[in-house]
């Protein structure tokens, strides 16, 4: 895999992250008192911007062609950096965004729309990483040299048929199968450790037969050269270590902050912070 790790690149993508924050923050707030989903989108957003802004071999012009790259969220309650991302990419115009929390539209919920690089629904968690390595798994049968991404959050990882895929993907020697895990310890209830420990989340992937990367979630950088460490001989596992809601001082870390709305003013301090440089 071709990755760019030149200062330059990470520093056009810190620029990419920076607009997808603004434009996070704009549609939460037209939300209004529906709510978005920010302390997991903003946990994100850097993941998001070097996936779409290098890593992954898309067309928008073509986004149906079967060579294109598949990248699943199951950590789905993060449109608010999945959209902006699609807007960066091409799919989307920006205007389109303020439409996301109405009925009709096309970014309602968590919509399936691979013409606009949707590439699956969301639903129950823990279901994304079975339909990645049918993906995965049909590449290999139709002789495809596409590759298929999965973006999971820590808390779904409690759940068994995650596990089942995880031996699967090893079983049938899927080394087109990245998973990435945003390690922000949170889940709606509390932390991951209190909710359910997951222990050494490293040695238990890499014994399911991952090869494992670790990063910082939020360094540009470190993204990077994770992707670049990504392996041709096993499924891999890129676990980034993040913070819910990073970047907002009132968010940061509160589990309460999984679906709330913001106010006017918390708006203006999060967007001064940014426009300072002070969140990435």
């Amino acid at each position: 895999m071709c990755i760019d790790t030149s200062a330059e690149n990470a520093s056009r993508l810190r620029d990419m992250a920076v607009r997808m924050r603004k434009m996070a923050l704009d549609m939460a707030l037209s939300a209004g008192a529906k709510g978005a989903h920010i302390g997991g989108g903003f946990s994100c957003m850097e993941i998001m911007a070097v996936l779409y802004g290098e890593v992954l071999r898309l067309d928008p012009a073509n986004p149906l062609s079967p060579k294109r790259d598949r990248l699943l969220i199951s950590k789905n309650h993060c449109t608010i950096a999945h959209f902006p991302a699609l807007v960066e990419r091409g799919y989307i115009k920006e205007e389109e965004l303020a439409s996301y929390t109405v009925n009709g539209s096309r970014l309602i919920g968590y919509p399936y729309d691979p013409e606009i690089g949707l590439e699956y629904s969301g639903g129950s968690l823990g279901m994304a990483i079975s339909v990645g390595v049918g993906q995965a798994l049909s590449a290999k049968k139709k002789g495809l040299d596409y590759r298929v991404y999965v973006l999971m959050g820590d808390g779904e990882l409690n759940e068994g048929s995650i596990w089942e895929a995880f031996m699967s993907a090893k079983q049938f020697g899927l080394d087109n199968l990245t998973v990435i895990i945003d390690r922000n310890h949170l889940c709606y209830d509390g932390t991951t450790e209190d909710v359910m420990q997951l222990g050494n989340l490293t040695a238990k992937m890499e014994s399911f037969g991952f090869n494992t990367i670790n990063c910082n979630g939020h360094d540009i950088k470190e993204l990077l050269n994770a992707f670049v460490c990504i392996s041709n001989n096993s499924p891999n596992a890129v676990i980034c270590d993040t913070v819910k809601g990073k970047g907002l001082s009132f968010a940061e870390g509160r589990p309460e902050w999984h679906q709330k709305a913001i106010t006017g003013e918390q708006y203006n301090i999060a967007l001064s912070d940014l426009m300072e440089g002070k969140v990435i």
